[in-house]
């Protein structure tokens, strides 16, 4: 099993820690941990080898496509740092498209504007996404010290990519998504 690191109290809070602490409002939260994008310990995607997907490519073409950081978030179902991606900020209206197949997935009409530093939705294209159980994760944590907690995952349903998580942000699920996993295409004026 992978060593996790504690991080310092004075780092931001990573989206992992913001998942956990969003799922486990009740309770407090202990030191937040980091699930960095390029950690080589983090969980290979597994719902990528059960499911015929319409876009599929080698391992070693998904590396020539994607830099070091897109792959682990990608495909590897690592996440982000906060505010990383200029999309987490972005205000045109346009759409999002998976950054592995070009598929439309989110539409900017959707987009939530939630200053956590991910891009958010209330809800992807139609047939756009497919979700998975991403977990235990043990960075996810409580402050009982329990990571048997799973979280649910947004794929994209053509090429199996990570795009991030479904997350309840008060009181409403939101699609918490990392912009490294999107492409955006800015509507004509």
């Amino acid at each position: 099993m992978p060593e996790t690191k504690a991080i310092s109290h004075t780092l931001p809070l990573s989206r992992r820690a913001f998942v956990a602490s969003s799922a486990l409002s009740a309770l407090a939260i202990g030191a937040a941990t980091q699930a960095r994008a390029s950690d080589p310990h983090h969980r290979r995607l597994t719902h990528t080898d059960d499911f015929d997907y319409a876009v599929t490519r080698s391992d070693e073409e998904w590396r020539a496509m994607l830099t070091q950081d897109e792959y682990d978030i990608m495909r590897r179902g690592n996440t982000e740092f906060p505010k990383s991606s200029p999309l987490w900020n972005e205000q045109r209206n346009g759409l999002y498209h998976c950054k592995g197949c070009d598929l439309e997935a989110y539409d900017a009409r959707w987009k939530v504007p939630l200053d956590k530093g991910w891009v958010f939705f209330t809800h992807s294209q139609t047939n756009a996404v497919l979700t998975g159980i991403d977990g235990p994760v043990a960075e996810y944590g409580n402050a009982m010290g329990d990571s048997t907690i799973a979280h649910v995952e947004v794929h994209c349903r053509r090429c199996g990519c990570h795009l991030g998580h479904l997350l309840p942000v008060d009181g409403h699920q939101v699609h918490c998504i990392n912009g490294a996993a999107l492409t955006f295409e800015a509507a004509a004026a």
